[in-house]
């Protein structure tokens, strides 16, 4: 080997020397540099945003529509109609102009109701009447077989629970049992024990049944002698 090649041997071998020397440090700056553009290319997660708080907007609205809630063995439970009808997902409600509801209860009992506006739960089981509120029991043979006059309550606000038969109102209120009738300034009806706590001014007009009325009088008129 000449001189020159020996020379130039050595000094690509010191370089090599020089280098292996600092390749720990490029190799890891190569990692930190290839960690930082994943860590910077990569993916965010998603940020938790705060759940808002529901409003009272309806959130679907139905028109000139009819709902129907059906027994577990397909028998009608009840219905439900209007004009016009909204949802509102924070109260699960349904508010309904010119509202039409009938209702079956499990003795068979079925009771209309109709008001300028309703308010009802998801399944019709109680419901908030508004102006011109009229609730109807039709007549029927209980459990006993007695026979349950017709019942017809009538006022700007009436709240009716389906399930427990029963019907308040914290405003004037006219009740008409058969052909009995009663006004009070508010009302809370019990069917199921047949009690009603009329309050405020209470009037009532009771007629007696037609079994009772008076017998019509015969005259005996005898005949003069001539």
């Amino acid at each position: 080997m000449t001189a020159g090649a020996r020379r130039l041997f050595g000094l690509l071998r010191r370089g090599i020397d020089r280098v292996s020397l600092y390749l720990p440090i490029i190799v890891a700056g190569a990692l930190a540099l290839g960690t930082y553009w994943l860590v910077r290319n990569a993916p965010r997660l998603a940020v938790p945003v705060p759940k808002e708080a529901p409003t009272h907007d309806p959130d679907y609205f139905m028109r000139d529509f009819v709902v129907k809630n059906f027994l577990p063995n397909g028998e009608l439970r009840s219905e439900i109609a209007g004009t016009e009808g909204r949802h509102y997902a924070d109260s699960d409600t349904i508010e309904v102009d010119q509202v039409r509801l009938r209702s079956i209860s499990p003795q068979g009992l079925v009771t209309h109701a109709t008001a300028d506006r309703g308010l009802s739960n998801a399944d019709v089981s109680e419901v908030q009447l508004f102006g011109n509120a009229i609730v109807v029991r039709d007549a029927a043979v209980g459990p006993n077989g007695k026979p349950m006059p017709r019942l017809e309550f009538r006022g700007e606000f009436l709240h009716a629970y389906m399930d427990t038969e029963r019907v308040r109102s914290d405003k004037p209120v006219t009740l008409i049992r058969g052909t009995d009738q009663f006004t009070a300034d508010t009302m809370d009806y019990d069917n199921l024990s047949g009690v009603a706590n009329l309050n405020g001014r209470v009037k009532g007009v009771l007629m007696p049944p037609a079994s009772a009325t008076a017998a019509p009088k015969v005259e005996n008129k005898k005949k003069g002698a001539k």
